[in-house]
């Protein structure tokens, strides 16, 4: 990922609120401030990931949208290389720079296949060089190169189809991750807030009355609080992931999963420890 100006100030306020928080340190809002901090400089790589991924889905379809123009005009007896020129000044969305930038290197007498190659590497797209190779060999064969494009396109239409559907069949499961999310945090706060001092109050009266009680060290409110932060943590870390390679197929796409159930298990845990800790 290409650092740009907003990862830099994104960063840089998260070092200003980190410097803060740490002159609170022995507040009950250090953790908040720390995590606010902390999730302000990862923020911006998140949105640009989110941002990357959105763009490369809308290149994947407006790619599909620029086969089949090339098969209609193919079908017709044009050859290859006219119909993209025709074609390139069409509305391609994101693409759009890059095909007019293909269909200018054509006009300009620049072989196909090298075009192609160049165009490849400006999309940076898997699934779209995968498509131009087999263009660019079809062409290079000299067969039927309409029918070869219409397999392309049909390729990655049938990619595209089977990418949403599992996303749409997988949708309620999203939903069901997060909601499990926010029931293990429940659980946890119940846990941290009411169960444990209870079992501690009831440890502390059997010290009390026993004649040979175990000296042991007691573990403080701020430990706990960090401890069950760290495992809400680690928890959203990992759903996040899953549910990202569930929806999307793709472990990356589970960033922004991660970084929302972090986000949340973060302000439910931080905003309980200022406003219900001891």
């Amino acid at each position: 990922m290409e650092l740009k100006k907003i990862h830099g100030i994104g960063i840089g306020i998260s070092i200003v609120i980190i410097s803060l928080a740490l002159l609170f340190r022995q507040s009950k809002a250090f953790l908040l401030l720390l995590g606010i901090g902390i999730l302000i400089g990862v923020f911006p790589f998140i949105f640009s990931l989110i941002t990357e991924t959105r763009i490369s889905t809308e290149k994947e379809e407006m790619f599909l949208e620029f086969t089949r123009n090339l098969v209609e005009s193919v079908k017709t007896g044009t050859p290859i290389s006219k119909s993209i020129i025709n074609v390139k000044g069409k509305a391609y969305g994101v693409l759009g720079a890059n095909i007019n930038k293909l269909g200018s290197q054509i006009a300009l007498g620049i072989p196909l296949g090298d075009a192609l190659k160049t165009f490849a590497q400006d999309v940076n797209n898997k699934s779209i060089s995968r498509a131009l190779v087999l263009i660019g060999q079809a062409e290079k064969a000299g067969g039927d190169i309409g029918g070869i494009l219409e397999s392309v396109a049909e390729a990655v239409s049938m990619s595209d189809k089977l990418k949403k559907e599992r996303k749409a069949a997988i949708s309620t499961l999203v939903v069901q991750g997060y909601i499990i999310f926010l029931v293990f945090i429940i659980i946890i706060l119940v846990m941290q807030f009411k169960i444990l001092p209870m079992v501690s109050g009831i440890s502390v009266i059997g010290q009390g009355f026993g004649s040979t009680g175990a000296g042991g060290s007691s573990i403080s409110q701020q430990e706990l609080s960090s401890a069950f932060l760290y495992l809400l943590l680690a928890q959203g870390l990992f759903s996040g992931l899953t549910i990202g390679k569930l929806s999307e197929g793709n472990i990356k796409a589970g960033a922004k999963h991660s970084f929302a159930l972090m986000f949340l298990a973060f302000m439910i845990s931080a905003g309980a420890n200022l406003f219900l800790g001891a």
